[in-house]
């Protein structure tokens, strides 16, 4: 048909000018001179102009799958990364097999993450945000790190991670002072028997005091070695309020010179100090504990600190977990950017107002693993079994499921193992 309409023109005396693109069409009716115009400006990289050109070619010839690509790239330098998204996508679906296909699914990737980091930014932006939109922020922040950042976006994320967490600690300040002036308790929800009292170690982390009492210890419903849940009596005792940091955790190695935990040049940065320390064996958090005039809590001792007396299921009550309580379910480590500064998630606190107790880092305890404890261990300050091969972890990770953020849930390990999800808090007896 093509030869047909061409000998025809010349039969007629018209002059057939034809446009030449990669992947366009030749008629100047389809587009092409669009296109082919589009594609110099592209090349000069005055993005606007090229858009404008590739949008007017698209009025006449959407299918064409080059040219969708290349205004993606138009959109693509101009950072509206919606549209950039939009046509990669359209690229592919009209040919899978496209020339650039590749490096389409590579861009495609880019500028989901950008967009998402922008629709995070924005919400990150606004003034005196709800909490299902901070919910929201965290939530597109979480899956555009799912999706994988370059380096430019990774420090992006950080800092939109930082303002975020910066933007809930401003609101629960404004809510405690609030209250504070209305003579309300700023504290976490807690009866008066119980009221929270604080105290400063000797490594200057605030803690908490747990009062004495009884409490609902272990879950029928949870895994064997959670049963039976049973009443515990404890002595009273204080528990940090705060997991150890690396800045903590780095006046230690200068006070005393032991050997510091692997990777700890990359843990030892100005962006991480109030990130939880990873890497460190039993050994090491028994030591520091000792040094900082304190110890590691009893696995009853933690579990109570982390549930209160009420025999609910997570620090903050019975309601499944989410990214305002804690931080759990992802997927990479990412140099020590997989944990949230301690004390950020305040609606994860405990009945006594200790943070980051469901997630961030599993914590070591004092006791040795025994599976069979809850039946034969005594009900009155139980320290575990005197001896074993492994050690008692509590309260799930940046990395973990739900499941493992309940208060009740056991994790043990050998008490020489150093995982990047292993950290600690101390305790004392008053």
């Amino acid at each position: 048909m093509r030869s047909l309409l061409t000998a025809t023109l010349r039969m007629l005396g018209l002059c057939v000018l034809v446009f030449v693109m990669p992947g366009a069409a030749s008629a100047a009716d389809n587009g092409a001179a669009e296109f082919a115009k589009g594609w110099d400006l592209l090349k000069l990289k005055k993005y606007q102009e090229a858009r404008a050109a590739l949008e007017a070619g698209m009025k006449k010839n959407p299918a064409n799958a080059l040219a969708q690509f290349y205004l993606a790239d138009a959109c693509r330098g101009l950072k509206d990364w919606s549209c950039a998204e939009e046509h990669y996508e359209t690229a592919l679906e009209l040919d899978p097999k496209l020339s650039t296909a590749d490096l389409a699914k590579t861009r495609l990737k880019k500028a989901k993450v950008w967009r998402l980091l922008d629709e995070a930014k924005g919400i990150i932006a606004e003034k005196d945000v709800p909490p299902e939109k901070v919910k929201s922020a965290q939530d597109t922040l979480d899956i555009a790190d799912k999706l994988g950042l370059d380096d430019e976006q990774q420090a992006v994320y950080q800092q939109l991670q930082e303002k975020l967490q910066a933007g809930l600690q401003a609101g629960a300040d404004k809510a405690a002072e609030a209250n504070s002036e209305s003579g309300q308790s700023g504290a976490a929800p807690i009866t008066a028997a119980g009221r929270q009292q604080e105290m400063t170690g000797k490594d200057g982390s605030p803690m908490a005091l747990v009062p004495a009492g009884e409490f609902m210890m272990g879950s029928n419903q949870g895994e064997d070695d959670e049963r039976p849940a049973r009443q515990v009596y404890l002595d009273a005792f204080s528990m940090d309020k705060f997991e150890v940091t690396v800045g903590m955790y780095a006046m230690f190695l200068k006070a005393t010179g032991i050997d510091a935990p692997p990777d700890w040049q990359v843990m030892n940065q100005p962006a991480h100090q109030k990130r939880p320390v990873v890497e460190v064996d039993w050994s090491d958090a028994n030591t520091y504990c000792r040094w900082a005039g304190k110890r590691l809590p009893t696995e009853a001792e933690w579990e109570k600190a982390a549930r209160g007396t009420d025999g609910r299921l997570y620090p903050w009550g019975n309601d499944p977990p989410d990214r305002l309580r804690g931080n759990y379910g992802k997927e990479k480590w990412n140099d020590h950017q997989a944990l949230v500064p301690v004390g950020s998630l305040h609606d994860g606190q405990s009945p006594y107002g200790i943070y980051d107790m469901a997630g961030n880092v599993w914590e070591w305890t004092s006791d040795w693993y025994d599976k069979n404890a809850y039946k034969n261990s005594p009900v009155r300050n139980p320290k575990g079994a005197a001896s074993g091969e492994y050690k008692v972890l509590r309260g799930g990770s940046w990395g973990g499921l739900p499941q493992a953020l309940r208060s009740a849930d056991r994790l043990y390990d050998g008490p020489t193992d150093r995982y990047y999800g292993f950290g600690f808090r101390c305790a004392k007896t008053p």
